[in-house]
């Protein structure tokens, strides 16, 4: 079995990452649009159940799986154990599951009047066993990922474009949601024994093992789950769906630029698992340090631009029906920069290095935090309160880790110039701030001379003032350029 290189895994998992944003660019605007806030909110409601209930039939499989398997990778024998193990643990716990959800089917009124809806987006949970991502992702198999990923979402583009035409088709829109999340689930299943054997294994089976472990990474993704889905289904039963199609346009954009700035932290979490399983420890520093220096850089300039040009944003993409969504969006943005970090805090030093119970006690914080904050102003600022209580969320759970970690980090601040970065920033936010009043312009051409201008003149700065980070990445660059001529 071949294993890339770092480098060539982050060029791949860039590609699946701006693929990720980029499609939804395409797809977002039209659904919004075809579908209005009341079908875009019924979508979204429904996607926070079906997710929440993968989570719970995965346990904390899908972060527990790509560990150990990372483990074992170079051996056989003990991979195909540990992945047939896990297999059969997902199996069990995704038939309970699934039980579950058909008694909520028929006996919860909110569900009972979109039955259709969440009958065809439960599919999700069942095709969710067979994908063995984290199989995939511990043996950073990132082309394969990446291509087969590219190909499913064009093709539920092209379905779209077909088969959703008017607000009614909320539930066609759900089933290609389905497909292009969850269809390549089923070429995963067919190209597992590319690495692994299926053969059972009688009298080896050792489930104790990962009950432990299992079970610690479960309780992190449901707490975390409620400050990213439970979030929306309370915003659903407290106030209404047109509140929640709110709330998604501005979460959705969130999301995108989360997944940009996380993305390598998803192509690392083998490899420092492995380098950590070595004791090979100066490696592990060394690219911890890389991506808090890429996490800091990137994505508080992400915060800041879309801040200011919350509304810009809300508008090109989803249209003057969502102009509300405005205010969520703009509350919501400080999170890309603390899931950002929280990302590399809890993803990529204490998950590594077995120190998961942290995470979770972070996680719970934060899930407290998200809960008392949803109750006491949804009722009362709907979408905006929500947003504000997610913001809380994630800062909490950021505060939280850095607390845990805080030894290491005194050891590691002096090599961060903070100072140049905020200049950086308040150059560029006065930029930005004079494009907005001055350019009244419709939302695509403001946001388009805004970026160039921008991130132009953040990234000038930054060489002007000879910030180490960007300064070393320039000079790669250029002696590349200049060794291929």
């Amino acid at each position: 079995m071949k294993i890339r290189s770092v480098k060539f895994n982050v060029i791949m998992n860039f590609i699946y990452t701006v693929s990720s944003f980029i499609f939804p660019m395409i797809t977002f605007p039209y659904v919004t649009r075809v579908l209005l806030v009341e079908g875009n909110g019924k979508v979204a409601a429904a996607t926070s159940v079906i997710t929440y209930l993968t989570m719970i039939a995965s346990l904390g499989i899908p972060t527990y799986g790509i560990r150990a398997c990372a483990k074992v990778r170079e051996d056989d024998r003990k991979l195909s154990k540990t992945v047939q193990e896990l297999l059969l643990i997902n199996t069990v716990t995704t038939v309970i599951t699934y039980a579950v959800f058909l008694l909520l089917l028929f006996t919860v009124p909110q569900f009972q009047e979109e039955q259709s809806l969440y009958a065809v987006m439960s599919i999700n949970i069942l095709l969710n066993v067979v994908g063995v991502s984290w199989l995939y992702s511990a043996l950073e198999q990132y082309a394969y990922i990446t291509v087969r990923s590219l190909v499913f979402k064009i093709l539920s583009i092209i379905l779209m474009f077909l088969f959703v035409k008017e607000p009614a088709d909320y539930v066609v829109y759900g089933g290609i949601t389905v497909f292009a999340t969850s269809a390549s689930n089923i070429l995963n299943f067919i190209n597992i024994r590319k690495f692994v054997s299926l053969k059972p294994m009688r009298g080896e089976y050792d489930f104790r093992q990962h009950w432990k472990p299992i079970m610690i990474f479960f309780a992190s993704s449901a707490a975390t789950s409620v400050y990213t889905n439970l979030d929306t289904i309370l915003l659903k039963f407290i106030q209404n769906d047109t509140e929640v199609g709110y709330y998604n346009a501005g979460i959705k954009i969130k999301t995108i630029l989360i997944t940009l700035v996380t993305s390598i932290g998803t192509v690392l979490l083998p490899r420092l698992s492995h380098y950590v399983q070595k004791k090979n420890m100066e490696e592990f520093r060394k690219i911890i340090l890389i991506t808090v220096h890429f996490v800091i850089i990137f994505a508080s300039a992400i915060t800041v631009y879309f801040m200011i040009y919350a509304r810009e944003s809300i508008l090109f993409l989803s249209g003057e029906a969502y102009e509300k969504a405005a205010l969520p969006m703009f509350l919501l943005m400080p999170t890309v920069l603390f899931v950002g970090l929280s990302n590399i805090t809890g993803i990529q030093i204490l998950t590594p290095m077995g120190q998961e119970k942290k995470v979770l006690v972070s996680i719970v914080w934060g899930a407290a935090a998200d809960i008392l904050l949803n109750v006491s102003l949804c009722p009362f600022f709907g979408a905006a309160g929500t947003a504000f209580a997610g913001l809380a969320a994630e800062l909490t759970v950021l505060l939280v880790q850095c607390w845990y970690l805080r030894e290491k980090i005194r050891a590691r601040i002096r090599e961060f110039n903070i100072g140049k970065i905020l200049l950086s920033l308040l150059l560029a936010s006065a930029v930005g701030i004079i494009i907005k009043i001055f350019l009244p312009f419709s939302p695509f051409p403001v946001l388009c001379c805004s970026a160039v201008a921008f991130f132009g003149s953040y990234a000038g700065m930054l060489i002007l003032l000879k910030e180490p980070f960007v300064r070393g990445l320039l000079k790669s660059v250029v002696a590349r350029f200049l060794d291929e001529k």
